[in-house]
């Protein structure tokens, strides 16, 4: 694990999977990247200094749908939504789940990583 902390990433879009791994990585979070939700729920997640990175539409499953099963799975991990098809809908869900950040693609990359950087903070300061 970094010093920073782990991203859960999720993405069906293989150039922004790509994209959005090495810009976390550049800002020093270890990155597991995954092209499916499917992929995600196939393994543990256990690291408390972690954050879910979640592209807000997928076929099959929504990044809203996948957050809803881990958290039904027991995982409270802060989440940020990533989307290419912003609508006001898809805002206002994710802030009644209480969403750490919501970005249209393509993302501003130190805008995500302040994000995720406040998300993870919070998270430890709750916990303190």
């Amino acid at each position: 694990m970094s010093l920073r902390g782990t991203i859960y990433l999720v993405d069906d879009d293989p150039f922004a999977l790509k994209g959005l791994a090495r810009l976390l990585r550049a800002g020093g979070y270890e990155v597991n990247a995954y092209a499916s939700p499917g992929e995600l729920l196939q393994i543990p997640i256990t690291d408390e200094n972690a954050c879910l990175v979640l592209d807000a539409r997928m076929p099959g499953m929504s990044g809203f749908e996948l957050q809803a099963a881990l958290a039904e799975k027991g995982v409270t991990l802060p989440v940020i939504f990533v989307t290419a098809e912003d609508d006001d809908a898809a805002r206002v869900k994710a802030l009644a789940i209480n969403a750490a950040g919501f970005f249209r693609k393509p993302v501003d990359g130190p805008a995500l990583i302040d994000a995720i950087s406040w998300a993870l903070d919070k998270k430890r300061k709750a916990y303190t």
